[in-house]
């Protein structure tokens, strides 16, 4: 992908929000992954809501030649995950991502603290 990260992070999250995506979240994930830099994870309102914002949300990229490596999901998806790459975008109905917490997953605290 030859956009940089805040531009991929920026078009997501004012993707998600024009999809009316709720509780929009970006971690910074890059000192605990060796596959992508963030995560932005998004709240849909239903299966087909999810659906749809995931798709908002591949179509952007396609539409500036920057396709997503890949996106999964199922018939009637609580979640639905885009791979662009150095961003991994999972937007979840309520239920999945409660039950998946990956916020909490991936929150990573330093021993500096």
């Amino acid at each position: 992908m030859s956009m940089d990260l805040k531009a991929v992070e920026d078009l997501v999250v004012s993707t998600l929000e024009d999809a009316k995506a709720r509780d929009i979240q970006v971690i910074d994930i890059s000192k605990v992954s060796s596959f992508a830099d963030i995560m932005i994870v998004a709240t849909g309102t239903s299966t087909t809501h999810v659906k749809s914002s995931g798709n908002f949300v591949a179509q952007a990229f396609k539409d500036l030649g920057e396709p997503p490596m890949g996106v999964e999901a199922g018939p009637q998806p609580d979640w639905v995950l885009i791979d662009l790459g150095n961003t991994i975008v999972h937007v979840m109905t309520e239920g999945a991502r409660a039950h998946y917490a990956l916020e909490k997953l991936w929150d990573v605290k330093t021993n500096t603290e």
